[in-house]
């Protein structure tokens, strides 16, 4: 997922995929969805033009009910939606019990942050190579063959061999703290012991041999220990259920077309 570059934009309105969109009377023109595009993160301008088009059918559609409820916007609009999101989401409190049992069934999100002293040797090849993929695939198992019986060989391998610029301090990528990395290869990294791994790692940049030095954090937490971000995790699930009813209610009685605010996406336009 990537933010639309401004130039990847409809230039001009009459090329927008999606139907004329309406919440009630109010015509959301074309143009301010193209302007919109730019801010949300997605694969594809169509993608990014519909979750544009969505944010704007959000924002009217609390600008109705606040007219509804006989609120000025015209000098402070963001402040008046937030109020009026504070005023009718019903939010429960979660209570000790549910807290408890939450974190008993998902103790492993609550831990201690975790850093990764890593080297690594990046053995570069593209996703759609195969010739390439299985040449170096195999010169990262004769590396790591080579390295479990002389381990003082990484600096000279990754100087020799490395595609990443971390070649030139020998391959140390440093202290990583989750999601430092290229996703692929940081779930590895979660998992792995400490030592040389056994094979290397694959990425949609190649392979990796890779070393992991020195692991720190990552303990799990007691309930005690974590009963706050417990608690504020099932606040924050709360709200955005809360803020879906509401959205997707509004949309019904106010009459919205041209769009669809669905269960998976009206949450996420909380923001």
């Amino acid at each position: 997922m990537q933010l639309i570059p401004l130039e990847t934009l409809p230039a001009n309105a009459q090329t927008m995929a999606i139907p004329p969109v309406w919440v009630g009377v109010v015509n959301i023109p074309a143009e301010d969805i193209a302007r919109e595009m730019q801010y949300h993160q997605a694969d594809s301008v169509e993608e990014a033009q519909l979750e544009a088009a969505r944010a704007l059918v959000v924002r009217e559609l609390l600008r109705q009910r606040c007219s509804e409820l006989g609120w000025d916007i015209e000098d402070g609009e963001e402040a008046a939606l937030a109020a009026l999101l504070d005023a009718e989401l019903e939010v429960p409190e979660p209570d000790e019990d549910h807290c408890r049992r939450y974190f008993e069934a998902n103790a492993e999100r609550f831990s201690e942050p975790l850093h990764l002293s890593v080297r690594h040797i990046l053995l570069a090849a593209a996703p759609d190579d195969a010739v390439a993929r299985d040449s170096q695939y195999r010169l990262g198992q004769a590396l790591v063959a080579e390295l479990q019986t002389q381990p003082e060989r990484f600096v000279e391998f990754a100087q020799r061999h490395s595609a990443c610029p971390s070649k030139d301090d020998g391959g140390e990528l440093g202290w990583l703290a989750p999601g430092q990395t290229v996703a692929e290869l940081d779930r590895a990294l979660q998992r792995l012991p400490e030592g040389l791994h056994d094979r290397p790692l694959a990425s949609r940049y190649g392979w990796h041999v890779v070393s992991l030095d020195h692991r720190e954090g990552g303990r799990i937490l007691s309930y005690a220990e974590a009963a706050e971000r417990v608690r504020h995790t099932l606040r924050e699930q709360a709200t955005r259920r809360a803020l879906r009813h509401y959205l997707l209610a509004l949309e019904a009685r106010l009459a919205v077309s041209g769009v669809s605010l669905d269960d998976e996406n009206a949450g996420a336009l909380m923001q």
